[in-house]
């Protein structure tokens, strides 16, 4: 991962080990052999809220919303490895999701399947992470909604990393700096998005 990479993509078939990448470097999943370097720190031994205050932020495919509570809180739960400046970091989620600011007391599990991803994707946020890593972030969503989350992705890639893993592989490379792609757990190709969106094998593959 190259420091200058605004938005960086993982594709790959289904059952490549995309989901299982992102939770073994969020600490989700063990790590018997080899090393996982997070921001030149090996973090294969740490707990997932350790990795987390070292500035990478996973939101799983199933977002895991506290239904039961309401969005502002569901928010200062994202906040514990950044209490001092919650407000401040909740007041820009609101900025970048309104929905969210509109529904500030209303529970979780009300809100839309739209609503439930910016929720989630704010919850991540409130750690102020240098790296957010998002499964499968339009999964579920109608076509309208997900483009308006790729739209916002493309916005946070502005002060952030973004580690993408999308089912809509053409919207993901061309959203992207930098691609890798990853095939029975190992990664097979990488490259500049412009590059491999014209490689015969991908677009065989993934892009018909």
């Amino acid at each position: 991962m190259r420091s200058d990479d605004d938005i960086i993509s993982l594709v790959g078939p289904n059952g490549a080990g995309k989901s299982t990448l992102l939770r073994a470097i969020s600490g989700l999943v063990p790590v018997t052999d080899g090393q996982i370097s997070v921001f030149g720190t090996d973090t294969a031994g740490l707990d997932p809220d350790e990795i987390v205050g070292r500035g990478f932020v996973h939101v799983a495919e199933e977002r895991h919303l506290f239904d039961g509570m309401s969005v502002a809180e569901n928010l200062e739960m994202g906040a514990f490895a950044n209490r001092a400046a919650l407000e401040d970091t909740r007041h820009d989620v609101y900025n970048l999701f309104p929905a969210l600011s509109e529904r500030a007391d209303n529970r979780a599990g009300t809100l839309s399947g739209g609503e439930r991803q910016m929720l989630a994707i704010g919850r991540a946020l409130m750690s102020q992470p240098r790296v957010l890593a998002l499964d499968e972030p339009s999964v579920g969503l109608a076509p309208q909604l997900a483009q308006r989350v790729f739209e916002e992705i493309e916005s946070l890639s502005d002060d952030l990393t973004v580690l993408l893993v999308e089912q809509h592989v053409e919207e993901a490379l061309s959203m992207a700096d930098r691609a890798y792609l990853l095939e029975n757990g190992r990664i097979v190709t990488d490259g500049d998005t412009g590059e491999l969106l014209t490689e015969d094998r991908i677009r065989d593959a993934y892009l018909r």
